[in-house]
């Protein structure tokens, strides 16, 4: 029931999620306003054998406080869907809701899988010149210490393999430059643990804001506040050159002329920096799986993030990063159990 669009952009994204993937095997449970969303169904030829609806008249707001939410949100259509999730009877769930509801209530329900880490990550899956760069967090986690942005590596691998398909996903720190000792103490630290850690990872070192766009590694980790500033910036830029390029295309009768000539190569540009082809973060962290569609996306995008969740619930995603996490918990206990045995021999 959220989003800007609520139900019709939801069933709507089944649909097109059915037609683009051929949907086998793969049943929709949709939480909301029953007749609301009955109507769409018509109009989108589902039926019964394709969706189970599930009552309920209570909505969280997409203007409504995370607070808030989690104490009236019990019994909503937020609600009861990621608590499917909790119960087993969904593999994943799908919302282009309120985000800081849609983060709090899904870790007040399924709980974080790893200690110490504070919120979920969110990863965003960022067109490249080689295919596309998971690059997380950007936007849960202000402030990032080394071992969450261990937790995110480990996360962000075991993300792009399921999803984007690579064997061995490549990893880079963001960071002010490539050297060893640039950087601020959390990020450096960090680098440690993932070279010595014994992750079986393939860490190939820092990366720079550049290095996003070429595609250098196949996850990019950084804490919050700069992945967010890093995706809002892309984001700005793309539309900015979107607007340039029009002008340019639009100012002359030659210019026309050209742009029809040139229309096939600018309609794959266009596909390849289409947001709906992209939409669907995940929020990594949560023992389930939870998946964020943005909240003005069409039918197109929003199935795009039903292509994520599904790709997600049937891989071995949350089997190995729970495996990682715990010997990410024995590598940060080792050195305290050194200086223990040590103080002890003195």
């Amino acid at each position: 029931m959220g989003g800007d669009h609520g139900p019709a952009v939801v069933v709507a994204g089944v649909r097109d999620y059915r037609k683009r993937q051929g949907g086998a095997g793969v049943r929709f449970v949709l939480h909301g306003d029953e007749a609301l969303i009955r109507a769409e169904m018509a109009r989108n030829g589902l039926g019964d054998e394709v969706c189970d609806v599930r009552h309920t008249g209570k909505v969280v707001a997409m203007d409504e406080k995370p607070a808030q939410a989690m104490r009236r949100g019990k019994g909503s259509s937020l609600w009861n869907a990621v608590e499917a999730v909790r119960t087993g009877e969904a593999g994943a769930v799908v919302s282009a809701g309120n985000t800081g509801a849609l983060m709090a209530i899904s870790k007040l329900i399924l709980r974080m899988s790893a200690h110490g880490l504070e919120r979920p990550a969110i990863v965003a899956s960022w067109p490249t010149l080689r295919g596309v760069t998971a690059v997380l967090d950007v936007g849960a986690n202000v402030e990032s210490d080394a071992e969450q942005l261990v937790e995110f590596a480990i996360m962000g691998e075991a993300f792009h393999a399921a999803v984007h398909g690579a064997a061995r996903p490549t990893i880079g720190l963001l960071n002010v430059g490539s050297e060893d000792m640039k950087g601020h103490e959390e990020v450096r630290e960090a680098a440690r643990i993932l070279r010595e850690g014994g992750f079986g990872l393939d860490y190939k070192g820092f990366v720079e804001g550049d290095d996003i766009a070429r595609g250098t590694v196949d996850v990019v980790v950084t804490d919050g506040f700069t992945g967010n500033i890093a995706l809002k910036t892309a984001e700005g830029v793309a539309r900015f050159i979107s607007a340039l390029l029009k002008e340019a295309l639009t100012s002359s009768v030659p210019a026309r002329a050209g742009a029809l000539l040139a229309l096939p190569a600018l309609r794959r540009m266009r596909r390849k920096i289409d947001p709906s082809a992209i939409n669907g973060g995940p929020l990594l962290g949560l023992n389930g799986i939870v998946v964020k569609s943005h909240g003005g996306a069409d039918a197109k995008g929003f199935g795009n993030a039903i292509r994520i969740a599904v790709e997600l619930a049937r891989s071995d995603y949350l089997k190995k990063v729970s495996e990682s996490l715990n010997r990410l918990t024995v590598v940060l206990e080792q050195p305290a159990a050194e200086g223990a045995a040590t103080e002890t021999l003195q």
